[in-house]
């Protein structure tokens, strides 16, 4: 919540000119009773959240005396002045008339003109406590002076944070693109690592040409062999059957003889 300490500060004044104007113009309330308002505002309202879209609080009201008289200043001559010289300039008008017809007629009494000149009286003193009450164009100029400043004091400090936010930015792009170029660092290293992988279990898995020539000799004296233990089965297989017929022929041979020697 905003606290205010008093509505004659320069804050004060223009939080009081911002309530009127939500009053007046965004409520649309009338005129008469948005002057009511405002002068129990700047008499003894503490609590100014109601009249505003905005937490305001003010912390010392000026009572009376002091509260009309900046009721006086900054809304009825700020805003009514107009309205106030146009009954002052009617009222002379009307004076003006009945004077010239008193002159020419005798319809237009004596106490006619008498209250005609008590009311223009009336106005006119009404319009120098207006005009009494007149507020200082030198502290609107400086209020409006002082709220430049603070707009670009606002601006200035709106694109000081957006420049930290920008570096900060900067510094984490600068970081993001050193960790991007880590990872690709890595991610080389990696496929350097899983390339020599793959070449040395190709290597193992895959035979050499070496050792393919070795295995085609290896077959090679394999078939020649079986080829020797063939031919040396066949050999030994005639050799035994020779053996056999030898064997039978000297048993013939014996009996032969035995038969013949009996």
């Amino acid at each position: 919540m905003q606290k205010i300490d008093t509505l004659q500060s320069l804050r004060g004044r223009k939080l009081l000119r911002d309530i009127f104007f939500e009053l007046r113009y965004e409520r649309q309330r009338a005129g008469v009773p948005t002057l009511f308002i405002m002068w129990s505002i700047c008499v003894k309202e503490r609590d100014l959240s109601k009249f505003i879209n905005t937490e305001v609080s003010l912390m010392h009201p000026l009572g009376f005396i002091k509260g009309t008289a900046l009721w006086m200043e900054e809304v009825v001559n700020r805003f009514y002045y107009s309205s106030i010289s146009s009954f002052v300039y009617f009222g002379a008008a009307i004076l003006l008339v009945l004077i010239g017809i008193r002159q020419f007629s005798e319809h237009v009494s004596g106490e006619m003109v008498i209250l005609g000149i008590a009311f223009e009286s009336l106005m006119l003193l009404f319009m120098f406590l207006v005009m009494l009450f007149s507020p200082n164009d030198d502290m609107v100029q400086f209020e409006d002076e002082k709220d430049e400043d603070d707009l670009i004091n606002e601006l200035v400090t709106e694109i000081g944070e957006i420049g930290r936010d920008f570096a900060a930015v900067v510094v984490q792009m600068e970081q993001l693109t050193d960790n991007m170029n880590k990872s690709y660092e890595l991610q080389t290293k990696m496929l350097s690592m899983m390339a020599e992988i793959i070449e040395q279990t190709d290597k193992k898995i895959k035979p050499n040409d070496q050792m393919l020539d070795t295995m085609r000799e290896t077959n090679e004296e394999l078939k020649k062999f079986k080829f020797a233990i063939e031919e040396l089965s066949t050999t030994a297989h005639s050799i035994k059957e020779k053996e056999i017929q030898a064997a039978v022929r000297g048993e013939l041979e014996k009996i032969l003889v035995q038969r013949v020697n009996s």
